[in-house]
């Protein structure tokens, strides 16, 4: 007769140790180190099957002596990420001090934050090269004024070649390493002013060439350089700038090309001109060209406005009360070939604003308009007075999402006068109902082809 142990029958001991012991690799990060010492745990199989697995044991945070000492030895050749929170500050015997003289070279990502003394001790520590560091995250707390850590040309011994994603923080840096070909996004964040001119920027971009996500939030130098000095950006597919200086500083010698996205966020109030925030020769932005879609979102504090093409993005927000700025901005362009127009929430100023702005869009077809605080300015616009030409004579299609609290008037005499010069709109379409619309369904039946209105969806 055949004996069968019981422990056999459960159906994960079926299950290969070397399948078994890859499942942890599945695991949520954030809790995985917790979960596997459990497994170690659960019977002396296991436990072997696990401890052996070294790449289960490559997170390191320090916190604690003992478990860094044995997370080294588990983790034997294998690649290391290492995160230090160093908030509650650090001594000469803090196990991170274990790791950095060993470990340096297996490092994979690296992620470090803390207070600026911290910071810098840290750093200053990371001399030796990191031949298979591939992210990069530095945050220091908020620095005192005038006061921020220093991060050491030295650091990695200046090599960073192998490097994928660089994130800095309120630290101060010169940006002196050289070779980034590996890079492909860099974040910089509320870098001290001045720390980095333009032209250590430039020199910085011309040795990543295979950037493709560039975020610079309050890290944009205050003066551009001398000379026509440009520098491509050929793989970028977006930039995200927040900052309270002219952004042309930096803009001004970059190649941005077809298809990346461009959002430039001015967050000072009364801060430079929309003007003042893009190239003065916008040749060298060709994700600008050909754009299709505008979206104008003007209110009382904020002016936006985002273009949208086939070749790219560009959005603009700027944090200003004059209203009136949004249409001038938008009259230095092309927006002939524009097909589709939204007014979002806007506090328009009067019809000859609007009107301006609407006349050369010759091929508009679509005009949607969202909350509008004063709905009547574009219905009057689009109405062709004895003296004018037809405004957006290629208009097919108007949507109006009515202010709960702002009534909209004159759509039937805008219609009437659009059909009687030949230029009858096709659809007319209301969303959120007709309580806000004063007008008579069927009246506006007489004009428009087609008439929608409805329940927001």
């Amino acid at each position: 007769m055949i004996r069968v142990r019981k422990d056999m029958l459960v159906p994960i001991d079926k299950i290969p140790p070397e399948i078994l012991a890859l499942i942890p690799e599945f695991w949520d990060r954030r809790n995985r180190d917790q979960d596997v010492i459990t497994l170690t745990h659960v019977c002396h199989s296991w436990r072997e099957i696990f401890v052996s697995r070294s790449s289960l044991w490559t997170n390191f945070n320090c916190s604690d002596e003992e478990k860094t000492r044995v997370y080294l030895k588990r983790s034997k050749s294998f690649p290391i990420n290492l995160s230090l929170d160093l908030n509650k500050g650090i001594l000469p015997c803090d196990p991170i001090f274990q790791i950095i003289p060993h470990a340096t070279g297996r490092l994979k990502s690296l992620f470090v934050k803390g207070l600026i003394g911290d910071v810098e001790v840290v750093t200053s520590h990371l001399s030796h090269p990191a031949p298979l560091l591939e992210r990069l995250s530095i945050h220091s707390d908020p620095p005192l004024p005038h006061r921020a850590p220093v991060l050491p040309s030295t650091l990695f011994n200046g090599d960073l070649s192998s490097l994928r994603v660089l994130h800095l923080e309120f630290v101060h840096t010169q940006l002196l390493w050289r070779n980034m070909v590996n890079l492909t996004s860099l974040a910089l964040t509320h870098i001290p002013s001045g720390a980095v001119s333009t032209g250590q920027l430039l020199d910085f971009f011309e040795s990543a060439p295979y950037l493709e996500e560039v975020k610079l939030w309050f890290a944009t130098p205050k003066a551009g350089i001398q000379g026509g000095r440009m520098v491509s950006l050929a793989c970028l597919k977006s930039m995200d700038i927040i900052a309270d200086t002219p952004c042309s500083a930096l803009l001004d010698h970059l190649l941005i090309p077809a298809g990346a996205k461009l959002e430039i966020r001015a967050d000072r109030l009364n801060s430079s001109p929309m003007r003042e925030h893009l190239p003065r020769s916008l040749d060298n932005l060709k994700n600008f060209s050909d754009f299709t879609a505008i979206e104008l979102y003007p209110n009382e504090y904020y002016q936006g406005t985002k273009f949208s093409g086939p070749n790219g993005h560009v959005n603009i927000t700027l944090r200003d009360h004059r209203t009136e700025l949004i249409f001038e901005f938008l009259a230095k362009f092309d927006t002939s070939k524009t097909e589709r127009l939204i007014i979002n929430r806007g506090y328009l100023l009067s019809r000859e604003s609007l009107y301006r702005a609407l006349l050369p869009m010759k091929d508009l077809r679509t005009l949607t308009l969202s909350k509008c605080n004063l709905p009547y300015t574009p219905i009057h616009a689009l109405e062709p007075c004895s003296s004018e030409v037809v405004v957006c004579p290629k208009l097919e299609e108007l949507v109006l999402m009515p202010h709960p609290h702002k009534r909209i008037v004159g759509v039937i005499e805008m219609a009437a006068a659009r059909a009687s010069r030949g230029e009858k709109l096709r659809t007319f379409r209301i969303i959120g109902g007709l309580d806000a619309v004063d007008l008579d369904v069927s009246e506006l039946g007489k004009y428009v082809c087609n008439v929608e209105y409805g329940p927001i969806v």
